[in-house]
């Protein structure tokens, strides 16, 4: 389900793209960060429903809801990161690269200077910003956990210190998103005579714009159905192998994200001059996903332990680091 709906993504963004004026990024972000985001909240919704009869049930949930909105954010990161680093290398060595060596199956990566259609500097300038925002973000989430929303809990909840994101900064952190993803929405690379041509090959540029939204909103709820049933399965694995809920939050992530990881990859081999779009994408899709975890948070269902909130916020404040030093050097090369 989620790499048909990586390809309708894919697919349709670009024509939206086109007749919106939207950034690609900010298109295709809406739709990979839905299937992570839809989870999360499933699982803070289930926890608040069990909150009063089951409250160890409850507060499992919410770290299901948690691990695996923020979790995700860690996944499609690093992927891009490695998608870079192994364009960069072909830029550096000036030859066609494995994305995976030794493995061909993976595809491969040529030259940004073999490429038809370039990226914008002003695309790369736009994801640094983003990618700085939400490290700016992250830090928030995390500082505002530890000082407003240590949990004082009896011994029949949880061994060691809990931490929720409270209600009011929740609110705070839902209005900075909106505010990020206004500012950036526009689309800041102009059309080209080779993606005019090319045009009439995608299948989308056949159909209103109508079918487009629509092939959207019934990828999304195919996701939304799935969301319950996934959710609750995660529940019950961790039950049976007594794997930390927090690890099965964290592998819901990876399941959540994969959408992502798929369009930044195809973006990455077969470029078109849609690796700015991907690498927008990706900081795009992590904002909406902190979105989501914002409404979750209002809802009262975000719960962390105090070693998994150090490890998940610690990556990903490393990744964006590592992912801004990589969209640094493919700008070089521009």
């Amino acid at each position: 389900m989620f790499r048909g709906t990586a390809q309708v993504i894919e697919e349709t963004t670009d024509v939206l793209k086109d007749r919106t004026k939207l950034a690609g990024g900010f298109l295709q972000a809406f739709g990979t960060a839905f299937p992570d985001m839809v989870i999360g909240i499933v699982a803070a919704f289930i926890s608040l429903q069990v909150k009063d009869t089951d409250p160890v049930r409850a507060i499992q949930l919410a770290i299901i809801a948690a691990s695996t909105t923020f979790g995700s954010n860690i996944y499609n990161i690093v992927h891009a990161v490695w998608c870079l680093f192994r364009q960069n290398i072909a830029d550096r060595k000036n030859k066609i690269v494995l994305m995976f060596p030794p493995f061909t199956s993976g595809g491969t990566l040529k030259p940004i200077k073999q490429h038809a259609v370039k990226p914008s500097r002003q695309e790369m300038d736009g994801a640094i910003n983003i990618l700085t925002t939400l490290t700016l973000l992250t830090a928030f989430v995390a500082v505002s956990m530890v000082l407003f929303g240590q949990i004082q809990q009896t011994e029949t909840l949880m061994v060691g210190d809990l931490y929720q994101l409270i209600p009011p900064v929740g609110i705070i952190l839902f209005i900075v998103c909106i505010a990020v993803l206004y500012l950036f929405r526009k689309n800041d690379r102009p059309d080209s005579p080779v993606e005019k041509i090319a045009q009439g090959e995608r299948y989308y540029d056949r159909h209103g714009s109508w079918r487009i939204w629509f092939d959207l909103i019934l990828s999304g709820i195919a996701i939304l159905l799935a969301a319950e049933s996934m959710v609750k399965t995660l529940e019950v694995f961790s039950h049976l192998t007594h794997i930390p809920f927090v690890i099965t939050g964290i592998l819901a992530g990876l399941i959540g994200c994969f959408g992502e990881m798929i369009v930044v990859h195809r973006f990455s081999i077969h470029p078109k001059g849609r690796i700015g779009d991907a690498i927008v994408g990706v900081a795009m899709d992590n904002i909406v996903t902190t979105l989501g975890a914002s409404v979750v948070a209002m809802m009262g269902g975000i719960f962390l332990g105090g070693n998994s909130l150090i490890l998940i916020f610690l990556i990903i404040l490393t990744a964006n680091t590592l992912l801004i030093g990589q969209i640094s050097r493919l700008k070089n090369a521009l």
